[in-house]
C-alpha cells in the first residue's frame, strides 16, 4: 500500500512538480520515460515517489523517447493507468507512436513542456511541439500555470479513460515560463484527488485471457478508412464528456474550466487569440488599456486544442471587429497554426472580424507587455476604420528588418 504525503492547503510548486504530483496521486501503474529538458522534473519527481513508496507503480528508463512512448502503448494495452512526459525533441522522435497510442485507443496521459524544436539548437520554450501533434489523434489540454498545469493533468485521466473516450491526452504547459517557475498552488489531499480520478477501468486490456483482443492490426484499404473515422468521431464526441468533468472539478474544488476561456468579452470590440502563459499577460494588458486608453479589449484562449472548439472560438469572438491570433511557432511558409484553426472557425460567422497573424516568442524571447499594447492598439485603429492596415503576418520584437506579409 503505497504511504500517502499530508499536503497543506497552499504548497509553492513549479508547473513540472505540480504535474509529478498528479501522476502521483493518480496512482499510475507504470511511467516508462526518457529524460529531456525541460520536462525532465516530471518523470524524475514521479521516479523519486515510486521509490520512496508513496506509489504503488513502475518507473522504467527506456533509451529514447520512441521507446518511452512505446512502453506505454504497451502498458495501457496490457490494462494499465499510464503516462509520461517529454518536450520538443523528445516529442518529435515520439511522433510515430503517437499515432500508434491513439489509433489502438489507449487513454495514455503525455505531460508535455513546450519546447522549441531544432534547428537551431534551442532549449526555451514555444509552441513548435504541440502543433508537430496536433493531427496525431491525441486530445491536447493546455495549462497557463502551475495551478492549471496539477489541475489539468488530474482531468486528463478521467477524460482520457472514460470509456466512451478511450483516448490518450496531452497537457501542455510552457517550458521554463511555468515547468520551473514556482507558485502558489492549491492541491488536493491525496484521497480526494484519487477518488475524483477513479480507480482504472480497463476495457479490452490484453491480459485478460478470458476474452482474447488484438492491437496493431492490419487493415489497409477494406477497415482503415472506417477505422479513422470512428476514431475522430470519438475525438469530437469527447466535448461533452470535457465539459462534465470540467464541471465536476469546479463542483470538487471551486475552479471553474472551459474549453475556451474568455476575458473580458462582453463589451469587447478587439480581441487577441492565445495560448499558454501569454495568456495571462494578455488579460493584464487588456485591463490596462481599458483604463488607459478606452480601448475595449478582451481575450480569448482555447483551453481544449484539440478537439478544437470551433462552435465556442466562433461564439466567443461574435461582435469583435479585430482579432489578433498570436502563435508561438515558426509557421513553416504559412499562416500559423491556431491563425489557421481561428480563421476557420470563424467562416461560419455572421460577421467577419479583420484578422491578424502576429508571430511571437520563439525560442523563449519575451514577450512584454509594451508588445502587447502595441498589439491592441493597432487593432483598435483597424476596428475603426473597418479595414486592416494591409498586413496579414506580422513578426513581434524581431531584430533586423521587418518580417510583414500583405494581402
Amino acid at each position: 500500500m503505497a504511504e500517502k504525503i499530508d499536503l497543506p492547503e497552499v504548497v509553492v510548486w513549479d508547473g513540472n512538480f505540480a504535474a509529478a504530483n498528479a501522476l502521483r496521486q493518480a496512482q499510475v501503474d507504470v511511467v516508462s520515460a526518457y529524460p529531456i529538458t525541460p520536462s525532465t522534473p516530471i518523470v524524475e519527481g514521479y521516479g523519486k515517489f515510486v521509490a520512496d513508496g508513496y506509489v504503488d507503480g513502475e518507473f522504467v528508463m527506456v533509451e529514447s523517447e520512441h521507446a518511452a512512448m512505446s512502453g506505454c502503448v504497451g502498458a495501457a494495452a496490457a490494462g494499465g493507468r499510464v503516462a509520461t512526459a517529454t518536450s520538443s525533441q523528445g516529442y518529435a522522435l515520439m511522433v510515430e507512436v503517437l499515432y500508434q497510442a491513439s489509433g489502438m485507443r489507449l487513454p495514455i496521459v503525455l505531460c508535455v513542456v513546450n519546447r522549441s524544436l531544432a534547428s537551431p539548437l534551442n532549449v526555451r520554450g514555444d509552441h513548435s511541439d504541440m502543433y508537430l501533434g496536433r493531427d496525431s489523434g491525441w486530445i491536447q489540454i493546455d495549462a497557463f500555470n502551475a495551478q492549471e498545469a496539477y489541475d489539468l493533468t488530474l482531468c486528463a485521466f478521467k477524460v482520457g479513460e472514460d470509456h466512451s473516450v478511450r483516448l490518450p491526452v496531452m497537457v501542455h504547459q510552457d517550458g521554463f515560463i511555468t515547468s520551473h517557475t514556482a507558485q502558489n498552488v492549491k492541491p488536493l489531499s491525496d484521497d480526494e484527488a484519487y477518488a475524483f480520478v477513479g480507480k482504472y477501468q480497463p476495457m479490452d486490456e490484453m491480459l485478460d485471457f478470458t476474452r482474447p483482443v488484438t492491437y496493431g492490426a492490419q487493415t489497409e484499404e477494406d477497415w482503415h478508412y472506417e477505422h479513422k473515422a470512428r476514431q475522430h468521431k470519438a475525438l469530437m464526441d469527447s466535448r461533452e464528456v470535457i465539459n462534465k468533468v470540467f464541471a465536476e472539478f469546479e463542483k470538487k474544488t471551486g475552479r471553474k474550466y472551459n474549453r475556451v476561456e474568455k476575458y473580458m468579452m462582453d463589451d469587447a470590440e478587439v480581441a487577441i487569440v492565445a495560448l499558454g502563459s501569454t495568456v495571462e499577460t494578455a488579460r493584464l494588458v487588456a485591463e490596462n488599456v481599458r483604463k488607459e486608453h478606452g480601448i475595449k479589449a478582451g481575450v480569448v484562449a482555447p483551453r481544449v486544442f484539440r478537439p478544437f472548439p470551433f462552435d465556442d472560438i466562433r461564439d466567443a469572438l461574435d461582435g469583435v471587429k479585430a482579432v489578433a491570433c498570436m502563435d508561438r511557432s515558426a509557421p513553416g511558409g504559412a499562416l500559423g497554426a491556431l491563425y489557421n484553426e481561428v480563421a476557420g472557425a470563424l467562416m461560419a460567422a455572421k460577421e467577419q472580424p479583420l484578422m491578424t497573424n502576429y508571430i511571437y516568442g520563439l525560442g523563449g524571447r519575451d514577450l512584454t507587455m509594451e508588445s502587447i499594447e502595441e498589439i491592441y492598439k493597432e487593432l483598435a485603429e483597424n476596428a475603426k476604420s473597418g479595414k486592416r492596415s494591409g498586413l496579414v503576418q506580422q513578426f513581434v520584437s524581431l531584430r533586423g528588418p521587418k518580417m510583414e506579409y500583405f494581402d
